[in-house]
Formats: structure tokens, C-alpha cells, sequence
């Protein structure tokens, strides 16, 4: 995808353009959340290894496949794709799993329409809040990223335990 970009609309100007590599990670989650949904409830009750282990560690190898791949397309990219995992997990523990793509879906327009702001010299920069847009090299962002990760894989498990 290299430098592609497509047009967003933005409330410091009119249209900016967005990396297309900013939305792939989508693609994962999507994917993600697909292989969640997917389950043989009787098998899955009655089986030896409890299957929310398996779940936990497909999450976590689909993680640290996207930073081996991340040393190749960047490593916001896999920051990203960890951050809307995250989420994806957290939304899917209040709804469900399609509610949960649409939400990281929501969450990367809202970093892009409303996270960017304007420097007293003229360059776009991002808010504090919007973790999304933070440079691959920030540790703040990677710090939140890992909390927030944990935090829904934590929580994810707890859901099927019941």
C-alpha cells in the first residue's frame, strides 16, 4: 500500500488525507472477531483443555505476528492492531462481535476527524487522546496499548468462565 492515502473529512480543514495502512488493521480484527464468533458450544463444554486458553493464545500469536510484521509496514501499524484488538475484546464483552469491528471502525474515524489539531506553525498534530495517531516510536502510546490489551484479555477470559 506504501504512501496511498484516501480523503477524511477533518474539523481543522475541509479534507485530509489518511495512510490506507491506518485502517488494515481492521482487516485483522475483522478477522479476529470472525474466529471468536465461530463456536461449537457442546464440543468446546466438555472438552479436556478449556477452549478460552486456546482463544487467549490465538489473541496473543495474532498480536506477536502483527509486531514481527509490524518490522516490515511499521510498527504503528502493530501498536494499532493490538489497540483495536483490545477494543474489539472490550466492546465484544458488552455486545457483540459485529459491534465490536464497528466500533474500532468508529474509533479510528473519530482519532482522524477529531484527534488531529493544529500547531502554532501550521502542522497537523495529534490530541493527547488520540492514542491511534501517536508515533510509532511513542511510549506512552505503547504503554496504553499494553494496558489496555491485557486488560481486555483479562476480561475476555472471565466471559467464558461463566
Amino acid at each position: 500500500m506504501g504512501a496511498s492515502e484516501v480523503p477524511v473529512p477533518s474539523l481543522i480543514s475541509g479534507m485530509i488525507g489518511a495512510r490506507l495502512a491506518y485502517f488494515t488493521p481492521l482487516l485483522i480484527v475483522i478477522a479476529v472477531m470472525y474466529c471468536l464468533e465461530r463456536r461449537a458450544r457442546e464440543p468446546e463444554c466438555t472438552a479436556v483443555v478449556p477452549i478460552r486458553r486456546y482463544d487467549a493464545g490465538a489473541l496473543v500469536l495474532t498480536v506477536v505476528l502483527a509486531h514481527a510484521a509490524g518490522l516490515l509496514v511499521g510498527m504503528d501499524v502493530a501498536r494499532n492492531v493490538t489497540l483495536l484488538v483490545a477494543l474489539a475484546l472490550l466492546v465484544r464483552r458488552l455486545a457483540n462481535e459485529a459491534t465490536a469491528v464497528a466500533a474500532g471502525l468508529v474509533f479510528l474515524l473519530f482519532n482522524l476527524i477529531l484527534g488531529r489539531t493544529l500547531q502554532h506553525e501550521g502542522h497537523s498534530s495529534h490530541t493527547w487522546w488520540a492514542v491511534a495517531l501517536y508515533p510509532a516510536g511513542s511510549v506512552t502510546a505503547w504503554l496504553v496499548t499494553a494496558v489496555l490489551f491485557a486488560l481486555a484479555l483479562q476480561l475476555s477470559e472471565g466471559r467464558r468462565a461463566r
